[in-house]
């Protein structure tokens, strides 16, 4: 009695992806790219994990996560995860965080007045292909003793006004020039006890 063996074909990879697949691996992609589709291919044909890595020198894992994309449809995504690590944050980066918190978001063409750590990480991510959270930009902010808040802003003539925290400015606003100090009421409230 004599057995046949036979090659068992998988088929997790549709004809579109396998070819769209193949195509990708003739115009020539980074080492980790082509590693990613050669296991999806491999399995595609049959080929155990462990056969895969043996052929390929990829670890376990790797193989695994390949393998586990082509069955589960996703052979489309083999470029979309980065390879290596992120970007990371440069002096060139933190100038320019510097340079736009002092100025206006409008004078880069938004049409909002204040900035926000969301709107300043898109910018830079735009300029600098360098994603970062909205709370590492406030991170980044305080140690350079910035904020995207307001600063409280000393009106010239508000020195004429007590300097006691419970005191009320009056003026007139339809004024088309400048207040003159004499032309400003104030009044001292009385402190809560």
């Amino acid at each position: 009695m004599t057995f046949k063996t036979t090659e068992i074909k998988i088929n997790y990879l549709t004809s579109f992806q396998r070819k769209i697949l193949q195509e990708n691996l003739k115009k020539g992609v980074e080492d980790k790219y082509r590693q990613r589709i050669e296991i999806m291919l491999l399995a595609d044909e049959g080929k155990s994990q462990t056969e895969i890595c043996q052929l390929l020198g990829c670890c376990q894992a790797t193989a695994r996560h390949w393998i586990m994309m082509a069955k589960n449809g996703q052979a489309h995504r083999w470029n979309d995860r980065k390879i290596g690590r992120p970007k990371r944050v440069n002096e060139a980066y933190l100038e320019r965080l510097k340079e736009l918190v002092n100025h206006s978001p409008r004078d880069y063409g938004y049409s909002f007045r204040r900035w926000t750590a969301e709107w300043l990480s898109r910018h830079l991510a735009k300029e600098f292909d360098i994603k970062v959270s909205d709370r590492y930009i406030n991170q980044l902010l305080k140690q350079m003793g910035l904020s995207t808040k307001p600063k409280a802003q000393k009106s010239e003539n508000h020195h004429s006004a007590s300097s006691n925290t419970n005191s009320l400015l009056i003026q007139d606003l339809s004024l088309k020039q400048p207040i003159q100090s004499e032309q400003l009421l104030s009044f001292n409230l009385p402190q809560a006890e």
